[in-house]
């Protein structure tokens, strides 16, 4: 037995057995053949699979749920209808299907499940070539008949079927492809590109859940921008971000302002691959063509980081993100110029409005900042990491003075309304905000100086003649 494969072998042994005595086959299927031909390390290039083992077998969904009971630690049955059985053991995933055929309706976004008894008929319906090699178990005899090893070696993407069946029977696989493309460097063959760029629109009828999924995988490989390009240049982006191919805007000779599409995606490349940093290196510019403008000192994105933050939250809501997600995102868009804001010098009250407005994003927004910098003028970049360096220790050195993150005023409402003879209401959310712009300003100055300071705004105010509950004081003339 090749070395490789003792991982699988014996993490399969005893669910095998199980099935062959009861008079069933069972193979292993998907990411962990693909990934024990081609990387004999373990290691997974796309983060396409679920589940630590994906298996296929003759047996029906009822029977496989018997089978695996008193073997697997919890069983999961959510997808039991379309022929699936989850189950756990021993820290170790796994997904069990009856061998099936599924197809989508030209006007359904559900697909169509009939189970089957056949394994190449079942390998026929999957992804690509790669994707549709089997290992039985326990006899290791490998399964094969779309040559999938052969393209693996080559390092080509292919579908098994017709790419128009292959993409017919499930719309998303154009974009799953964009990530194959990125994560194991392979080329999609001619037939498949032009599948995808006939028939993109028939991504209209995957669910917005699902494509929201596999753009956060594609962006989490190590270099999304291979995938993404392809999303582009096949026309796919239209369906589900047409931000993208929006930022390919013309570049003007005279003023010569780089190309917005390129330079997000080698930002996108350049962040660490955390989802909502990278998503947000995906949509930091998407604003740019909405606010360009040409004057006399050249090209103007004028607030596109304001612009931009609103796209991405539209379009992020329509790709169905969670609440949390949004909001990081269009945080980070949103104060990705922040920076470039205090050119003459980092004072302590910019850095401390830095540091609050950042929050717990200060980490992932001073990343977002460096990468933002794609420039080939080496003078240009190295003055700029010299920037954000200086800006970073001066929060270091601010921190070690004051609490930075827990930036609040000095005195709470309570104290604000028993101070100024207050009841709640408007007037001690306007004193708090006074005192909260006093706090970044100068720093803690301790309650008593900060009551005193208040004091002072009061009286300004014209001594309380607007407070609730007392009469305006009458002119005497």
């Amino acid at each position: 037995m090749p070395e490789r494969f003792r991982p699988l072998v014996e993490a399969t042994t005893e669910l095998a057995e199980r099935f062959t005595a009861a008079g069933h086959t069972l193979y292993l299927v998907g990411g962990s053949v693909r990934d024990a031909l081609m990387d004999p390390g373990g290691r997974t290039g796309g983060g396409d699979d679920s589940f630590d083992f994906d298996l296929t077998t003759d047996a029906r969904p009822d029977v496989i749920e018997v089978l695996v009971a008193g073997w697997a630690d919890a069983v999961w049955t959510q997808g039991k209808r379309f022929g699936t059985i989850g189950a756990r053991n021993g820290g170790r995933r796994y997904e069990i299907t009856t061998h099936r055929a599924e197809a989508y309706r030209p006007d359904s976004r559900k697909p169509e499940v009939s189970f089957g008894d056949d394994i190449e008929i079942d390998l026929a319906r999957r992804d690509f070539t790669v994707n549709a090699m089997a290992l039985s178990l326990p006899g290791l005899t490998l399964v094969d008949p779309f040559d999938g090893l052969t393209d693996l070696a080559a390092g080509r993407l292919r579908t098994p079927l017709e790419p128009d069946v292959s993409f017919g029977d499930d719309p998303l696989r154009m974009l799953r492809a964009a990530r194959f493309i990125a994560a194991y460097g392979l080329k999609p063959d001619a037939a498949l590109v032009e599948a995808v760029e006939r028939g993109h629109h028939r991504l209209e009828i995957v669910s917005a859940e699902r494509i929201r999924d596999e753009l956060d995988k594609l962006v989490m490989v190590a270099t999304p921008s291979v995938g993404l390009w392809f999303v582009v240049d096949s026309g796919l982006a239209a369906e589900f971000l047409p931000e993208l191919p929006g930022l390919a805007l013309e570049q003007d000779p005279v003023h010569r302002h780089k190309d917005v599409l390129g330079h997000t995606l080698a930002v996108v490349d350049k962040t660490s691959p955390d989802r909502l940093l990278r998503l947000a290196a995906l949509f930091h510019d998407v604003g740019k063509p909405r606010t360009r403008a040409f004057g006399p000192a050249g090209v103007t994105f004028h607030h596109h980081e304001v612009v931009g933050a609103r796209m991405t939250r539209e379009r992020m809501e329509a790709l169905r993100y969670p609440r949390a997600d949004i909001d990081t995102v269009v945080t980070l868009v949103e104060l990705h110029l922040r920076f470039h804001t205090y050119r003459l010098g980092w004072t302590d009250k910019a850095v401390r409005r830095y540091v609050r407005d950042a929050g717990d994003l200060l980490d992932e927004l001073n990343e977002l900042t460096r990468c933002d910098c794609t420039t080939r003028n080496a003078a240009k970049a190295k003055a700029l990491g010299r920037r954000m360096d200086e800006l970073e220790a001066r929060i270091a050195e601010l921190r070690q003075r004051e609490s930075l993150e827990a930036i609040r005023p000095e005195l709470d409402g309570s104290a604000v309304m028993a101070r100024l003879d207050l009841p709640p209401g408007p007037l001690v959310g306007q004193a708090l905000s006074f005192l909260l712009e006093l706090r970044m300003d100068e720093g803690p100055l301790g309650a008593e100086e900060a009551g005193r300071r208040l004091d002072r705004w009061w009286a300004a105010r014209g001594a309380g003649a607007d407070r609730p509950g007392r009469e305006p004081s009458k002119d005497p003339g």
